[in-house]
């Protein structure tokens, strides 16, 4: 039962706000394509991927919630397959929380001034 609680703690604490963070920032792009084609397909292709990425974690993290809740609920042993849920649910969150990128903006870059120093 320990294991069970301390893996909706896991759930709670990471996957789900990486959901959250990986959804507010969906149709982010860093706008470096100077073609306007290629910018479309680049913009299909991120969103796709980062959509993939999030329901997939939806997907781990519903199951993972439903099986350990249910568990405690019943008082039951959950099946061994959670348990590789759970480290996927953790890693494609993980995944989500690094391609996401950072939340604040780099500090802007001194302007060099044109005479030698």
């Amino acid at each position: 039962m320990v294991i069970e609680v301390l893996m909706v703690v896991g759930v709670v604490l990471v996957p789900l706000p990486a959901l959250v963070l990986g959804s507010m920032r969906l149709l982010h792009r860093s706008g470096r394509a100077t073609d306007e084609r290629s910018d479309r397909i680049e913009l299909v292709l991120l969103v796709l991927g980062r959509l993939i990425g999030l329901l997939l974690l939806t997907a781990l993290s519903a199951i993972t919630l439903l099986a350990c809740i249910g568990a405690i609920v019943q008082d039951v042993q959950v099946h061994s397959l959670v348990y590789v849920f759970f480290v996927a649910d953790l890693l494609v969150a993980l995944l989500v929380l690094l391609t996401v990128g950072r939340l604040v903006r780099p500090p802007a870059r001194r302007r060099g001034t044109p005479a030698r120093r």
